[in-house]
């Protein structure tokens, strides 16, 4: 959200450690208060030297970049605008594993149609996660009315048209953080235990949410 033409770090909807023992608590905290803060850091301050930018929300930066026509300024609203967007909607589709739950009816019917099963859904986006090469997001997107698992590079992400190819456009309903900065202290190189844990604590009530206003 902008706030005075400014973004700031929206607060965590759960403790440090409330997603252990799946994400730790001092991923948790690196994670959001250095790696997350970070990139809004570097959005306000291009955002404060070009005054056409202020005001808009993360979400109208991210889904408008090929209209930015200096590269230099297109690449920090690409990396830190994305940056931004992502680990806030990363931080909201997270849940305590105890309050987890599974998706809704017309969510579970959807990723029936597109994938068999909720198996065939986590088969889908596990490989996507595992085979994003170097640092990256997988995701599971609404696209032309139905579901599809898509991956990004870097703080890329399915809203930046024109920039991710048309087969990964779309918007996001669920996502997955598979830089090493958001496993490497539990997991280390052990990227397939990360996205295995990842599924324990997805919230289903706020993917199906999204997916329903998608």
């Amino acid at each position: 959200m902008a706030q005075d033409a400014a973004f700031t770090l929206p607060k965590l909807p759960y403790a440090f450690d409330a997603l252990e023992p799946h994400i730790d608590a001092k991923t948790m905290e690196i994670h959001h208060g250095k790696h997350h803060a970070a990139y809004i850091k570097n959005l306000n301050d291009a955002i404060a030297a070009n005054d056409f930018l202020k005001g808009k929300t993360d979400k109208a930066i991210v889904g408008d970049l090929a209209a930015i026509k200096d590269e230099a300024l297109r690449t920090t609203l690409r990396n830190n605008g994305g940056g931004h967007w992502n680990h806030s909607f990363f931080w909201e589709i997270l849940t305590p594993a105890a309050k987890s739950g599974e998706p809704g009816d017309d969510l579970a019917a959807a990723i029936k149609s597109a994938f068999g099963s909720v198996d065939g859904l986590k088969k889908a986006f596990n490989e996507a996660a595992t085979k994003r090469f170097g640092s990256g997001w997988a995701w599971l997107i609404v696209q032309d009315k139905k579901l599809k698992v898509v991956s990004t590079a870097n703080q890329d992400n399915p809203l930046m048209k024109e920039i991710v190819p048309d087969s990964d456009y779309g918007t996001p309903v669920l996502g997955l953080d598979v830089w090493e900065h958001a496993y490497y202290l539990h997991y280390q190189n052990k990227r397939p235990d990360y996205i295995a844990a990842f599924w324990n604590v997805v919230n289903w009530s706020e993917v199906a949410k999204r997916f329903k206003t998608a």
